[in-house]
This record gives structure tokens, sequence and C-alpha cells, in this order.
């Protein structure tokens, strides 16, 4: 039915390829490219053993415009799935512009000397996707990507006007490790150590980080995971979700942390391992991060010993023909059963099965437009069937919990 690029042959790379093969008849032809060959041979190669097909392999710079083109030629693909690192979502669209394909990511663009992610960049992109005739889907992950698609779910089905959002995300996971995280550590570590916003009444306010004094917390009780703190945190989805949600006065991000994370990235900063910007070293220009990461577990490798749920999701608060009321839409997600299907912890499974089912909603013409898009622009319903049928079940109930006010 269609042949697709990706891009990436970290953890989410590797769930993507291994989903999208699952299905041949909608993933007719599939290439893996990536900077770092051998990664991608290792992928094709447990392909091949788990699903029989046949996957190519080519080796591309992702920062290079030129090389992005020639790869796109040489496969004439219906559309690129980027799960690179999202300094490299710009040359990617670029060389989609050029090549005439169309796009895919999981997370929006950040330049890479300056820790700061917004879709003003991408966005910019939308004359020139339109017309070319092409279309960019961004953010279609689970969040941003799933949660967008609760939200779009929630406002076509529950409700007359959404209120109040708030996106919560648990890792009540076990990894064994005394500091690694779930995904890249310089996006990760960049993204968790930023200034705090949300949206409230119309404009945006400002919180300290969560490794700071005065940092918003509180303690919400998970299904299947239980109590974990929670922290609230800035997160991109609620840059495209208050544009595109009719009524929303409020909308709030939280992520779980346990002491023990929070205590490394706190004497991490202190010793300015977490600097972004160049250092001097006997004669070496060094990254404090980027040599972070290179000390730090490959977030690909966690999945074999990684014990626990994720159990992310959306509570709503609304009005429905004149009453109002809360409903809480999540899912939740075993770091066990995602290796055990693909070979990846929870949090590459949730962020793989949903681009997978991004590209096919558009490969099968489900999505369609000329532009870029955010995913919750884009229609619910069989994304949301999709989640159920591919590994990612989710729930919808009443809530009547507590959240701050």
């Amino acid at each position: 039915m269609g042949k697709v690029i990706i891009i990436g042959a970290g953890g989410v790379g590797n769930v993507v390829a291994k989903k999208c093969a699952s299905l041949p008849n909608v993933f007719t032809e599939i290439c893996l490219a990536s900077r770092t060959l051998s990664k991608c041979e290792q992928i094709a190669k447990e392909v091949k053993k788990n699903y029989n097909v046949d996957i190519n392999v080519e080796q591309v710079d992702a920062d290079n415009v030129k090389d992005l083109v020639a790869l796109f030629k040489k496969y004439n693909p219906d559309l690129v799935i980027n799960v690179a690192l999202p300094y490299q979502d710009l040359t990617i669209m670029d060389a989609c512009l050029e090549a005439g394909v169309n796009y895919l990511d999981t997370a929006n663009y950040e330049p890479i000397d300056t820790a700061h992610f917004e879709y003003s960049w991408q966005w910019a992109y939308q004359d020139k996707f339109k017309e070319k005739g092409l279309m960019a889907i961004l953010g279609c992950g689970f969040d941003p990507g799933v949660t967008n698609i609760f939200c779009a779910y929630a406002q076509k089905h529950l409700y007359d006007e959404i209120n109040y959002i708030d996106i919560l995300d648990c890792n009540a996971g076990d990894h064994g490790h005394p500091f690694a995280t779930n995904f890249n550590p310089e996006i990760n570590i960049r993204e968790v150590t930023q200034v705090v916003r949300h949206w409230n009444e119309g404009k945006w306010v400002e919180t300290p980080p969560i490794i700071e004094d005065g940092s918003v917390h509180f303690t919400f009780n998970y299904p299947e995971a239980g109590p974990r703190e929670s922290y609230l945190l800035y997160h991109e989805e609620m840059e495209s979700l208050v544009k595109n949600i009719k009524g929303l006065k409020r909308i709030r991000f939280w992520m779980t942390f346990s002491d023990n994370y929070l205590t490394h990235l706190k004497v991490l900063q202190n010793v300015g391992m977490t600097r972004i910007d160049e250092v001097d070293y006997e004669g070496c220009k060094v990254v404090p991060l980027k040599f972070l990461k290179a000390l730090l577990p490959d977030p690909g490798s966690l999945g074999e010993n990684y014990k626990g749920k994720t159990v992310i999701g959306c509570v709503f608060d609304g009005i429905k023909g004149g009453k109002r009321f809360k409903k809480y839409i999540y899912n939740v997600c075993d770091h066990a059963e995602a290796y055990k299907e693909v070979q990846a912890q929870a949090v590459s499974y949730t962020t793989g099965v949903p681009a997978m089912i991004g590209a096919m909603m558009f490969l099968t013409g489900e999505w369609k437009g000329e532009g870029v898009f955010n995913v919750e622009q884009l229609d619910p319903d069989k994304f949301m069937e999709a989640l159920n049928k591919y590994g990612l079940p989710w729930q919808v109930t009443d809530f009547d919990g507590k959240l701050p006010e």
C-alpha cells in the first residue's frame, strides 16, 4: 500500500520498524536509515527473524539535506517517519520538500545550541508544504501524539467545550540502574531542566524547574501504579492544544520523577554536567551534556530487565449539554510485555507504536491534507481504534480524584 523511510535507529526507531514490518499489507516497503549503519543492520536482522520481512538499511547523516534528498530520491517513499533527534527536524523537512515526500515526526524542533523547543519553526513550513501538495504530521508519538488524540476524541465525542486539561505522565518502572533516562539523555535532560510553563486564562504562566525550590508538584493516584509524586513540567503538546481545543481555559502537564532521579539531576547540574555549551578540556572542545550522554546507559538497552508500567493520560473538565463533568482517558503499558514483543522498554514502545499508526493513517487515506498539521487537527476515531488493536489499549472513566487548583 505504501513505502516508508524511517530515519533513526534508536529505541523508538526499533519499535517503528518492527511494528511497520508486522503489517506488510500496509507497509509494502521499509527502509531504515541512521548515521550508525550497524544499528540499522541489527534491527533488520531481528525484523527478518521475527516477521520474515526484509527491510532495506542505509547510512545517512540527518543533518545533511543533500544526503537526505539523495536517499529519498533513491527509494521514492510515500512518507518519511522521522524518529531522529529533534535538532534534525528542519533538515529532514527541507529534504522532504526538495524530494517531494510527505513527513511525520514525534517531537518538535529544538535548536542544538539552545535548550528551548517550540512549534513556531515547523509551523513556518505551512505554506511550503501546502504549495508542494505535501502533508507534514507533527508530534505523532505518545506525548505529544496520543495525548493530543485523546483531546481531539474528547472534543469530538464527550464535550461541547473543554475548559481544563491535565496531562499526566507516569513511569512506574524500574530499570535497575542508579541513574538513566528513558529516551535520549541529551534531549531528556534539556527538557526537564527548563523553566516550567502552563497555560492559564489566556497566557503562559512560569514556575521553577522541577529540581529547584518552588517547583509545583502533588501526589496523584495512577491506575495500576498507585500514588506517585507528579511535577508540573512544560511539554510541547500544550502549545498546539491551546490553539485547537475549544473553550480551553487552562492546560497543564505533569510527570512523575523519583527522589533518586531528582537528586542525581540536581548534583549533575550543580557540577556543570548538564551544560550544553562547549568547554575546553586539555585542548579539546567538549560539551558536558554530550559527554554525560556517552557515560549513561543507552535507553535502547534498558528494556531487557525493565519491570513495571507506564500510565499516561488526560483528565478533562468541560461541559456537554449544559452539564459540567470530568473524564479521564489513559493507557497503561507494561515494560516487560513491550520487551517481549519488540525488544524495547515501554517508553520507546509508547512513542513508536503511535508513529506507526500515524503513518498507517496517512497511507490508508484516513488522514489527508496539504500543509503542516498537529495530530489533534486530524480525525481521531480510526487512530483510537488502532491504539486498541496494535498494543496501546485505552480506558475512559469518570474522574472524581483531586487535582491542584
